[in-house]
């Protein structure tokens, strides 16, 4: 059995926001991150590891400095990272995104116990798209916004954690699963484990890899073959600071109500 677990690396976008000409971040000039949802598919992923003894592979696509991110991952028990880099899959939207993951995955092939979970979406797209595309793409079943997976056999229930309440869902595997960040607490390196992530290799996957699968193709990949266009991107103005009332409860209902008369609200 395999899991697989997807991972990006994301702009800290704490900071500010450097965006190209073309419309696409300039991720280069930005510090970067994990992507916090996926460290919660990441945790997922282990835990399964811990209970069953399979296998978790990480994959990310990004420029070559991405294989920090996946050390990291194997420090923390991941058994093999895979960087997918090259310069045809630069610019990639949701939709080429998840063409160039698909075909990576699918070159380890997936087996009838096998899982890919991915987190929900990332911060500096916020799209959720790149996952669900990713079971379409693998014709594979698949559950969003996991709050609790808990495995028997071939089965897997999900527990989907939604704004109004929540949904059951049972699904067969093989499958995917995207990760709230309600699912769990992801864990931290420990010493064996970061001294062990530096014995092992990360594979790296190109366009020469890559360019005899099905789904990949040079129409359909990269910035040319990307289907979104980006009108614009900026930073948003920084909100100013909010005002703070003291005082017991009467006195202080009585200075918002004359606030919002003032400013007409009520």
């Amino acid at each position: 059995m395999k899991i697989f677990v997807t991972v990006k690396q994301v702009p800290d976008t704490s900071g500010t926001v450097a965006v190209n000409p073309d419309g696409t971040l300039d991720r280069a000039s930005m510090q970067t991150i994990i992507n916090p949802d996926d460290m919660n598919a990441v945790e997922a992923a282990l835990t399964l590891k811990d209970e069953l003894g399979c296998k978790v592979i990480a994959f990310t696509m990004g420029p070559p400095p991405a294989e920090g991110m996946l050390r990291e991952l194997m420090a923390m028990g991941v058994d093999e990272g895979v960087l997918i880099t090259a310069r045809e899959f630069g610019g990639s939207d949701t939709y080429a995104t998840s063409q160039i993951i698909a075909a990576a995955i699918d070159t380890y092939g997936v087996e009838p116990e096998d899982i890919i979970l991915a987190g929900r979406q990332a911060i500096d797209g916020d799209t959720a798209q790149v996952g669900p595309q990713i079971a379409e793409k693998l014709h594979l079943p698949q559950v969003t916004y996991a709050g609790e997976i808990k495995k028997d056999g071939n089965t897997l229930t999900v527990k989907r954690i939604l704004e109004d309440g929540y949904m059951t869902v049972k699904v067969q595997t093989p499958c995917m699963i995207t990760c709230i960040k309600e699912l769990n607490k992801p864990r931290y390196m420990n010493i064996a484990g970061i001294f062990e992530c530096y014995r092992k290799d990360v594979v790296t996957m190109t366009y020469e890899t890559l360019k005899d699968h099905p789904l990949i193709d040079k129409s359909t990949i990269g910035l040319a073959g990307s289907p979104t266009n980006i009108l614009t991107s900026f930073t948003p103005p920084q909100k100013g600071a909010g005002m703070m009332l003291s005082g017991d409860g009467r006195e202080t209902t009585d200075k918002l109500a004359g606030i919002l008369a003032g400013k007409h609200i009520i």
